[in-house]
């Protein structure tokens, strides 16, 4: 039986009904933290050339994540290079669709913040930064993605529509 894309109860089932490639759980928590880290001094560096800078280097590493996958981000590389071979293989994998869709978030959120300080108002670098921390700390300290939760929410209304 082939699975349903849409089904809710089978959220890691593809348009073929193959399941994708999972990940360990814990790497999309552990970039958040060093996210975070990041988001912070933008924040602590605020409305200036530098904060820009740190704000424009989250941007790119949310976008390399939005294309590519979470797994595929530097923060996935110092997980899987550094981290996971002293803490052994995960009890969890979850499938990379919803930490995908989150980083596309953080993209849209941190590239708007990068690209209204370059050409309106340094202000938005703050701001940009704060919003992104919040959603970073969430899910880095109290496993909370944001992005993965409104993905969930959308596969759920784009069933109930369908």
């Amino acid at each position: 039986m082939t699975a349903n894309p849409a089904d809710p109860a089978n959220p890691g089932a593809t348009a073929t009904g193959a399941p994708p490639a999972q990940i360990d759980a814990r790497g999309p928590r552990f970039g958040a933290a060093l996210t975070s880290v990041l988001l912070a001094v933008a924040l602590l560096l605020g409305a200036s050339t530098a904060g820009l800078v740190v704000l424009t280097v989250v941007a790119a590493g949310f976008a390399v994540g939005a294309v590519r996958g979470a797994q595929h981000t530097w923060q996935g590389w110092v997980f899987r290079t550094l981290v996971r071979p002293r803490i052994g293989a995960p009890s969890e994998v979850e499938d990379p669709r919803p930490p995908r869709f989150a980083q596309q978030v953080g993209f849209a959120i941190t590239g708007i913040g990068a690209v209204l300080g370059v050409t309106v108002t340094l202000m938005a670098v703050p701001v940009a930064a704060a919003i992104a921390l919040v959603a970073a700390v969430l899910n880095a300290v109290f496993g909370l993605c944001l992005g993965c939760e409104l993905y969930v929410l959308g596969r759920r209304l784009r069933t109930r529509a369908g």
